[in-house]
């Protein structure tokens, strides 16, 4: 409880200290939201977004940050508590969520108070990374001891993949996992980011998501500074997930098997996120 309010105070002070710092500039800029699946970007989207606080009073760390699970127990969190904590962020807030694309929580993501991004990765590297997230980052993770008692690599796979239908905490498959965020993807007012994208053509992607804002708003910068200042905030060793922030790491871990029941479960998706254009992979 004393950590919480003295985090709160800090923030709340920094704030005022952009403000000050920026005066010359509007003080109700957007909240900028990093909306994202897990396993794909999420410390890195922030990282990126929490740049725009070089050059324009947004604050200098994320707000917080929401997710639709509570981490340690699985448990599924009320769709209530998802709004509520969309209504309590103010302008010039950065904010990082694992948001599901509900009617209710896309009206108000999708209304003038946010500049909304939506980050998604390979659902096959998203497995991968989430055997190796689960099993030797997390141990507090509700699946931890489970994946430790698994034989092997190969076993976790597949469940990262099929998920667990055998208990009662909700983990689907991969496609069912990324389906309540699909609805994203249909938002024009929402950016949606591959992670590939930012490795592999990252001015081009840094250049769309300095855009996104500057179509909504003025800052009182130019283009070249809030590039670079997109850039200098990129570090991905400091996220306490990072692990390796390469591409296409699937293709070292899928066995003929995995890639069988991936097509099975989640083939098309990967057609319609454009990872492929048919099954024949």
């Amino acid at each position: 409880m004393l950590k919480s309010l003295l985090r709160s105070v800090v923030y709340r002070a920094e704030k005022a200290a952009q403000r000050l710092r920026f005066a010359s500039q509007p003080a109700n800029l957007p909240v900028l939201l990093g909306i994202s699946f897990p396993k794909s970007g999420t410390h890195l989207l922030d990282q990126i977004l929490l740049g725009f606080a070089h050059v324009a009073p947004y604050a200098k760390r994320v707000h917080s940050f929401y997710a639709e699970y509570e981490g340690e127990s699985g448990k599924k969190r009320e769709p209530e508590k998802a709004l509520a904590w969309l209504d309590a962020l103010r302008p010039c807030d950065i904010a990082s969520a694992h948001l599901f694309a509900r009617p209710e929580a896309a009206a108000r993501v999708c209304s003038d108070k946010f500049a909304p991004y939506f980050i998604f990765r390979d659902p096959r590297d998203v497995v991968v990374s989430h055997v190796f997230y689960v099993t030797e980052m997390e141990a507090r993770h509700v699946h931890h001891e489970y994946y430790q008692s698994l034989p092997d690599f190969d076993s976790r796979l597949k469940i990262s993949i099929l998920g667990r239908p055998d208990t009662n905490i909700e983990f689907p498959n991969i496609a069912d996992r990324f389906a309540p965020y699909l609805g994203w993807l249909d938002q024009k007012e929402v950016l949606t980011i591959h992670f590939e994208d930012l490795i592999h053509d990252r001015a081009a992607t840094l250049t769309s998501i300095m855009d996104h804002l500057l179509s909504r708003v003025t800052l009182r910068a130019s283009r070249q500074l809030i590039l670079s200042s997109l850039e200098a905030s990129i570090h991905p060793t400091k996220s306490p997930t990072f692990r390796s922030g390469k591409t296409g790491e699937w293709k070292k871990h899928f066995t003929e098997e995995h890639k069988k029941i991936f097509k099975e479960v989640a083939g098309d998706l990967l057609i319609k996120l454009g990872y492929e254009k048919d099954s024949a992979w």
